[in-house]
């Protein structure tokens, strides 16, 4: 196989895994990516989604302990918070078999995509500053605050009821919309509805868990006719290089939220809502793939 493929299919994975947790959609990054890289193939959207489960299984390696101490769903705490997780994974599963290529046809295009981002960023801009208005004193900086100084309690926090579950699930939806975020939607959505920025993380990274290999699952099954053997190199590489930088990026997250508020990702979400618009008007980068 083309060495250059094998490289592209790494770089991709990292692009994956460095943007899949933090709430700035990683969309639009692997488009540009994939563009930049001339990675190109019957594949490749398939590919996008597949490469998911790297960031997965290293988010997976991360709480593990946590995630084996559910196992036991005899106890009461442990089936609340299975019942909780299920109830927030609903919405976007639901919507998106209903609507997903909908969806796809008509906002997956440079303009919606580069709203998105744009709004998005307005919105944590908006929803943080309402935060920090709330519960903290007007001297702090808004930038850096301190918030908590874990966010890993035993079970799921006592914020997330599963009525707010399930509304959390539905802001989650949002991220059907290419270039909002999923991440970006359920922390934010969470913040919205009164759960603590470190709550919010948590569970969002939770949430992720069924919701991408949801996704992964079902891509693979749609598209089982477009592979052959000899694509597994590929998505292996970028599968192992999304695991390894989305493992960083999620202890870095970790500690980031304890003392730290959205905002920089807001204006970052901004900025780059506006370079694709000037991209897409330069025609430098072209769509016609999706």
């Amino acid at each position: 196989m083309d060495i250059f493929v094998l490289v592209s299919a790494a770089l991709m994975g990292i692009v994956e895994g460095l943007t899949e947790f933090l709430p700035i959609s990683s969309t639009g990054h692997l488009i540009l990516a994939a563009h930049v890289l001339s990675f190109e193939g019957s594949y490749v959207h398939v590919f996008e989604i597949v490469i998911q489960a790297g960031a997965i299984l290293a988010l997976c390696w991360e709480f593990r302990a946590r995630l084996i101490s559910k196992i036991h769903i005899q106890n009461a705490p442990v089936r609340l918070w299975w019942s909780t997780l299920i109830l927030a994974f609903l919405p976007a599963a639901i919507l998106g078999l209903l609507f997903g290529e909908t969806i796809k046809s008509y906002l997956f295009q440079p303009v919606p995509v580069a709203l998105a981002f744009i709004l998005g960023g307005v919105a944590i801009i908006w929803v943080e500053r309402r935060t920090l208005k709330i519960n903290l004193p007007a001297t702090l900086n808004p930038v850096v605050t301190p918030i908590t100084p874990s966010i890993t309690p035993s079970i799921m926090p006592p914020q997330i009821t599963p009525a707010l579950a399930l509304k959390i699930g539905v802001l989650q939806a949002l991220a059907l919309i290419p270039g909002t975020s999923r991440s970006g939607a359920s922390i934010i959505g969470a913040m919205w509805l009164g759960v603590p920025r470190a709550a919010a993380t948590e569970f969002s990274f939770f949430l992720a868990i069924p919701t991408l290999f949801g996704a992964t699952i079902y891509s693979l099954y749609k598209a089982r006719t477009l592979l052959n053997i000899n694509d597994v190199p590929v998505f292996a590489i970028g599968i192992l290089t999304s695991f390894i930088s989305a493992f960083i990026c999620v202890r870095w997250l970790l500690r980031y939220v304890s003392s730290h508020t959205f905002i920089p990702f807001a204006w970052y979400r901004i900025i780059f809502g506006i370079v694709i618009l000037a991209l897409y008007g330069s025609g430098f980068v072209h769509w016609s793939r999706y």
